[in-house]
């Protein structure tokens, strides 16, 4: 392995927190229209848009960890690799790539309960 096999995963990493990014900000603006529209009659519907919210936050923040400390291994991996220490560096690459699936795992399921927060909006449509 040498330098440049670590060096790919940056543009995928840097994509993959920009994305969680947007999703973390898209939900700040769900919050925020849930916090000026709640009123009596609403209540049991967003009482239940709140629960899954709160749940997709955490997750976010997971990915974000996940993705923030997967990028940190894989640039020990290319010093490690720039200091010609290839065992030390393999290592730092290989838990680099299981914490990008680590990540990835956990967008699948913020991606679900995500889809199943849609699914209550529709609930409450009612068509």
């Amino acid at each position: 392995m040498d330098l440049s096999t670590p060096a790919l995963l940056f543009p995928a990493i840097s994509l993959l927190l920009l994305a969680y990014t947007n999703r973390f900000m898209g939900l700040a603006v769900v919050i925020r229209g849930l916090h000026k529209q709640i009123n009596d009659t609403n209540k049991a519907f967003i009482s239940r848009q709140i629960i899954s919210l709160r749940l997709r936050i955490k997750l976010i923040i997971w990915m974000q960890i996940l993705g923030v400390l997967s990028i940190s291994f894989c640039v020990a991996a290319m010093f490690f690799l720039f200091l010609d220490l290839i065992q030390q560096g393999e290592i730092a690459f290989i838990i680099s790539l299981m914490l990008m699936i680590s990540s990835l795992t956990v967008s699948l399921y913020e991606l679900k309960i995500s889809g199943h927060a849609l699914n209550i909006d529709l609930e409450d449509i009612g068509l």
